[in-house]
């Protein structure tokens, strides 16, 4: 039997060793990447350890009360006061236990407001009382009351139906064992620190919008730190700086295991949430500061996962190192001002670095490094420099000017055809991910095993980046009549390398010159690649052109390089897939494609980061169709594998949202009742219903169900939670029985008005009314939909928000209102229109019937549920 099918030349040969090879150094890599990302460096110290040293196991300490023996931190319940409580108990026995040399002043504020915010680009009005700050303040004795301080902030609530153990227990934990560290060390800081635990963030940041608006303090701060969480630990990342420059400068300087880049700004508009950052540097406060944010584990992020359990072991170590030494630095910091020396030194036009955003990033957690935007200028122009004047450099005065100019043409056709190549290897992942799904039974298989995503994506990425370089040869080159001894495939060689390093010069250029900040990467490529260069042109001299040492000459000093962009691209693609999982659900049928198009094309742009660089000496043998035919079988077969595993596992649930939905009149009257379900991602409720049959079962869903016919569950149902509704689309309603609530509460949320209504003498009309939660008992948030010609309202010092405006609809005005009172809350409205004003109403309470119990325990260990019950009613007025 005949098997020259699979013979291959010499030349084949050679190139699957070398693209085995480069498979084993990228596995190495990626090995050292996941090294660092899981903090396998750090070692926790335990509960023992000396007082003088940060400790992780004290910190968790705080975080297994704050997580599970204390039931549930969100707004409404017990719980969230009790964690109050607790917090300010280990607050006074630091301040009982400390030396003489130090001040500590210990507050407890309630906070009311109202404001007006663009949340998820939406105007929402917000409205707030009885949030409580807890605030402690250290000083030397010989400290004044307006000497500039450092805020620490976290929030000690947390979402509902989440233990929020990282997010944010693992922020309050931190900053009490930094507190307890300073005490415990003997170190008076020679700047007043200020400790702040604000209950109410999950409100869209209420409770720091109470203490920069309210607080005696607040004039004194000169920096701030914002810990944060969006998982359960690994890279403490530095996500946004400013204002001014010098806080990441700070940063960078003092942080013993450095974790951020200015990258993470630029993007940080485009993920869906926010921080408490947002009130103190931009908002409200133009204070300087960093946001730091455990980013790893966002598999458990707001949800009912989020425990002790879920924390990785070390992330709480080198936060609580970094976040100590940071203080240190901003106390000592010439920069550092309060807020009445920061507007004198605006007023007399000092220098200001104000708008000043700077460039840095950390190199796989060992250092971090930092330039401001005059040495970026200079940095970011040198590439571009070098690629337009190599060419004259090399070739002018032996060959003259016009030879110069040749081979610059030649260079700028390397740039194009790696261009090509980049376009087709984001596209070859996204067309392949579409094929799949459409012989698949579900997406997102890679969701729950991230390693499909790279088995699936990257082979068929590489061959399309390989396969504009096929056809290389039938472009030939401008400058090959002026070199009668130069080979061509040394000129093709040096014009692919130039090409690859003008692309990355200009990338970095262009993303510079736009006043972005992540143009470091592109940057770090290209310096990189000139010392490989030079090592490959020495190695020619010895080994030749065609010999893989060569080859090898130009991998080995790129490696450096290479482990940087792996540890950049895993990071990110890390990030992403867990993120996609709440990313929400798009209607069909395209949106059941998204999400896989989506880490596709990601993990498409991400090859092309780590293979680029070392593609124009490496292309020539892995450019093959031998190799180009392995890479998209192997793509293939990984995809054909990738079917038979299930999207999600319990280390990574699947998120439904469960909502007992009561429609109300008259505050003790029920029109309707059912059970609301829709789901954060593109497997829609049928792969629920097929998956979980004992929640099949409980609904009453039959073999004959179909969801053209089952009853919709239409965006009003969710206004209760608006804006985050809008991550929501073919949502079911399923009926429920009424006893079970009119047997639990004797009033339903209610409004009415409290006297006669006026007019003024220009004609303007103003209701006053009122609004009851009736006898609910753990209410999280309600929301006012206003709907009509109104021009003024009480709220957020009667100023409306822009309108909401849905097509063929009179505009509307919407305001959330959190926060338990034994007092109603009272409002007016104001029209100078003719016509009513419609004012629909959503509570959120999170308070469980039994059968809604029932209903969420029946659901499989892979499925997250977050249940609620949503009170609605409308009113004319």
């Amino acid at each position: 039997m005949a098997f020259y099918m699979f013979r291959l030349s010499s030349g084949d040969v050679a190139g699957f060793k070398l693209l085995f090879s480069l498979a084993i150094i990228y596995g190495m890599l990626s090995m050292v990447v996941y090294y660092v990302t899981h903090m396998k460096f750090i070692t926790p110290l335990g509960i023992d350890a000396p007082l003088d040293q940060f400790s992780e196991a004290r910190a968790i300490e705080h975080i297994r009360v704050l997580a599970h023996e204390i039931d549930g931190r969100q707004e409404g319940r017990q719980g969230l006061h009790d964690a109050a409580k607790y917090i300010k108990t280990q607050l006074e026995m630091l301040k009982d236990r400390s030396g003489s040399n130090v001040r500590i002043e210990i507050e407890e504020n309630i906070v009311n407001g109202s404001f007006n915010m663009m949340f998820l680009g939406h105007s929402l009005s917000l409205g707030y009382r009885n949030h409580t700050n807890i605030v402690m303040r250290v000083s030397s004795l010989e400290s004044k009351d307006t000497d500039p301080s450092i805020l620490l902030n976290g929030h000690y609530d947390s979402p509902p139906g989440s233990p929020g153990a990282g997010d944010c227990g693992s922020c309050v934990a931190s900053i009490l064992e930094v507190a307890r560290l300073t005490i415990d060390s003997g170190w008076v800081p020679p700047k007043p620190l200020i400790f702040l635990f604000n209950g109410a963030e999950e409100l869209f940041m209420l409770g720091s919008h109470g203490f920069i608006t309210t607080h005696k303090w607040v004039d004194t701060i000169g920096a701030f730190i914002n810990l944060e969480a969006s998982g359960t630990g690994g890279l403490d990342f530095v996500c946004q700086s400013g204002p001014g420059s010098w806080p990441s400068l700070v940063y960078a300087e003092s942080a013993l295991h450095p974790m951020g880049n200015s990258a993470a700004q630029d993007i940080f508009a485009l993920v869906p949430g926010d921080t408490d950052y947002r009130m103190f540097a931009t908002d409200f406060g133009n204070i300087p500061g960093l946001d730091i944010i455990f980013l790893h584990g966002g598999y458990f992020y707001h949800t009912s996962t989020d425990s002790v359990e879920r924390l990785l072991p070390g992330s709480i170590q080198a936060r609580g190192v970094n976040l100590f030494n940071l203080v240190k630095a901003f106390t000592n910091s010439p920069n550092l001002k309060n807020a009445h020396e920061r507007r004198l030194d605006k007023e007399s036009g000092g220098k200001s670095d104000d708008d000043e955003q700077p460039m840095f990033f950390d190199y796989v957690s060992w250092f971090l490094i930092y330039y401001s935007r005059k040495q970026g200028m200079v940095f970011h122009s040198l590439p571009v420099a070098i690629f337009l004047l190599v060419p004259f450099f090399m070739r002018s005065s032996k060959y003259g000017l016009l030879c110069s100019f040749v081979a610059l043409f030649d260079n700028i056709k390397g740039i194009l055809f790696h261009v090509i190549g980049v376009i087709f290897g984001v596209m070859f992942p996204a067309v392949f991910s579409i094929m799949r799904l459409l012989f698949s039974g579900h997406s997102m298989n890679w969701f729950a095993h991230p390693y499909l995503a790279y088995m699936m994506f990257v082979p068929c990425s590489l061959a399309g980046m390989l396969f504009p370089r096929i056809y290389w040869n039938y472009f030939p080159l401008s400058q090959a009549g002026y070199f009668v001894k130069s080979s061509k495939q040394e000129l093709i060689d040096e014009s692919r390398f130039w090409g690859v390093f003008g692309l990355y010069a200009l990338i970095s250029m262009v993303y510079f010159s736009f006043g972005l900040s992540g143009g470091f990467l592109t940057l770090s490529l290209a310096a990189l690649m000139i010392p490989a260069w030079i090592f490959f042109h020495l190695s020619v001299k010895y080994y030749g052109r065609e010999s893989l040492r060569s080859a090898a000459c130009f991998v080995v000093p790129s490696l450096p390089l290479l482990l940087h962009s792996v540890y950049f691209s895993g990071f990110l693609a890390q990030f992403l897939i867990e993120k996609m999982g709440m990313m929400g659900s798009l209607p069909p049928p395209h949106g059941y494609f998204v999400p896989d198009v989506i880490v596709a094309a990601t993990v498409g742009i991400l090859t092309g980061v780590c293979v680029g660089p070392i593609l124009p000496v490496t292309g020539h043998w892995l450019a093959r169709s031998s190799i180009m035919q392995f890479l998209l079988h192997a793509s293939v077969i990984a995809m054909a594998l990738s079917s038979q595993f299930f999207p999600y596992s319990m280390d990574a649930p699947k998120r439904v949202i469960l909502q007992h939905t009561v429609v109300t009149a008259d505050g003790g009257q029920i029109d309707d009742i059912s059970y609301d379900i829709s789901v954060l991602d593109s497997n829609a409720l049928p792969f629920l219903f097929k998956h979980a049959p004992q929640v099949a079962n409980q609904l009453n869903i039959d073999s004959h169900f179909s969801f053209h016919t089952a009853n919709q569950s239409y965006r009003e149902s969710w206004m209760a939670i608006y804006p985050l509704s809008d991550l929501f689309s073919r949502s079911l309603k399923f009926p429920s029985n009424k006893d079970e609530i009119s047997n639990n509460y004797e009033y339903f949320p209610h409004i009415s008005t409290t006297k006669k209504q006026t007019t003024s003498v220009d004609g303007s009309r103003r209701v006053y009314l009122e609004f009851s939660l009736g006898s609910l008992k753990e209410v999280w948030v309600t929301v006012l939909n206003i709907t009509g010609p109104i021009s003024g309202w009480s709220f957020a010092n009667s100023t409306l928000p822009a309108p909401e405006i849905v097509k063929g609809a009179p505009p509307s005005y919407i305001c959330r209102l959190s926060g338990v009172a034994k007092e109603n809350w009272t409002f007016w409205l104001e029209t100078n229109s003719p016509g009513d004003i419609r004012i629909e109403v959503g509570v959120v309470e999170q308070y469980l019937m039994e059968s809604m119990k029932q209903l969420k325990d029946s659901f499989p260990k892979w499925v997250d549920v977050i249940a609620f019950s949503s009170f609605l009613s409308t009113y004319i007025i």
